[in-house]
């Protein structure tokens, strides 16, 4: 288990589709935007790199600049550690985002607020509040003492609970101190402005006990970033070999077993070189759930999966004999039983995928796993789909 930000620079080469909100703001600051096609053959208006800082990243994300990112290489392993930082810190700018928004709804609902609303009707506080950034800023900055007071409130009694929990590994205790702050921390301005607001007042209690619920809570439903890395990887790992088993097939004709030549690091070092030649890689992408405008959207996260997998074509085939109508769509646990035989992962796959499925299932984090074929192409794309 560990946070979702280890490194201080990730070396992916990351497109970024923008939402409008991002576009704006990117053109505003007279940025110039790329027209970026993707693995699905659209095109979006967006920015590449081929190096990035994971916190501005997961600023952009959070600002709700960001509608979806790709990235795209012929081989996945010598970049494993990076590809799953960056599924990690992208779940858990979701779960950030997620848990403001909750909140936010939830606080507004508490007694001392509608004893507020009702004493003070020009300066409602409700979900069609907006307080320019600028002045909740310049407020907050003279109030640092009582923010720092109303963590402090917070964040004790949740902390003792995770000490005393002989459950929790010296490790995971560490881990989850470090995720409930953090969790805290990343809360917007307006949201501490009403915990500043009504810090020691009659009622803040109601408040306190919704803010430590939900860190609670978020706690333990952050522990699927890890599962969804892992089956990420996985699946990218997966797409890696298959593609790699067909070149080397393709390069060392006539040898008996082709397939052991893919473990000399020389030799794969020449096949991956090849597979970049002929552009064929796996792409793997994020669809988030929209800008900060798309009320109720924010808690959605699409991970899709795009490779060329000709193994797989005889196994399709023969469903469609013996199924009838939408006979291309199947899901992933399916996918894997389906595999011809002798395919390396399978059993590593189901693995990955029960212990994403029970961990979803235990968080109330909707989660559904659907693997499409084109039937005019082998085009292979595996969908992974999240409601936070």
């Amino acid at each position: 288990m560990c946070a979702e930000k280890k490194k201080f620079i990730l070396d992916l080469p990351l497109k970024i589709i923008l939402t409008e909100e991002g576009t704006s703001h990117f053109l505003s600051h007279k940025k110039q935007l790329l027209n970026l096609k993707l693995a699905d053959n659209r095109s979006a208006h967006g920015v590449s790199m081929t190096s990035f800082s994971p916190g501005s990243l997961q600023d952009m994300i959070l600002l709700g600049y960001i509608s979806k990112m790709e990235i795209s290489m012929p081989e996945f392993v010598s970049h494993r550690q990076d590809v799953m930082d960056l599924s990690k810190l992208i779940v858990f700018s979701i779960l950030y985002k997620q848990f403001d928004s909750e909140i936010y709804s939830a606080i507004i609902k508490c007694e001392c607020i509608r004893h507020h609303n009702r004493q003070n009707p020009s300066s409602l506080i409700d979900e069609k509040t907006v307080i320019p950034e600028k002045q909740l800023r310049m407020t907050l900055s003279m109030k640092d003492s009582t923010i720092q007071a109303a963590k402090k409130t917070i964040l004790e009694p949740v902390w003792k609970s995770i000490m005393s929990n002989s459950e929790y590994s010296p490790e995971e205790k560490n881990v989850y101190l470090l995720m409930t702050e953090k969790f805290l921390n990343r809360l917007t301005l307006m949201n501490w402005y009403i915990i500043v607001k009504f810090y020691k007042t009659d009622g803040f209690n109601e408040m306190l006990s919704i803010l430590r619920q939900q860190l609670a809570s978020y706690m333990t439903k952050s522990k699927v970033a890890e599962y969804i890395s892992v089956m990420v990887m996985e699946l990218a790992l997966n797409s890696e070999n298959n593609n790699v088993k067909k070149a080397a097939k393709y390069l060392y004709q006539g040898i008996d077993n082709s397939d052991t030549l893919i473990f000399d690091p020389k030799i794969r070092s020449e096949i991956v070189k090849e597979l970049q030649r002929k552009h064929e890689l796996v792409f793997l992408s994020w669809t988030l759930g929209g800008g900060s405008m798309s009320i109720g959207k924010q808690g959605l996260l699409q991970i899709t999966l795009y490779n060329k997998d000709d193994e797989f074509q005889e196994v399709k085939e023969n469903i469609e004999s013996k199924m009838s109508a939408n006979l291309n769509k199947k899901s992933l646990i399916d996918f894997y039983r389906q595999m011809p035989d002798g395919q390396e992962g399978t059993d590593l796959g189901l693995y990955y995928l029960s212990y994403l499925e029970d961990a979803c299932k235990k968080v109330n984090i909707k989660f559904e796993s659907i693997v499409n074929q084109s039937s005019s192409s082998d085009l292979t794309v595996i969908n992974l789909k999240f409601n936070f």
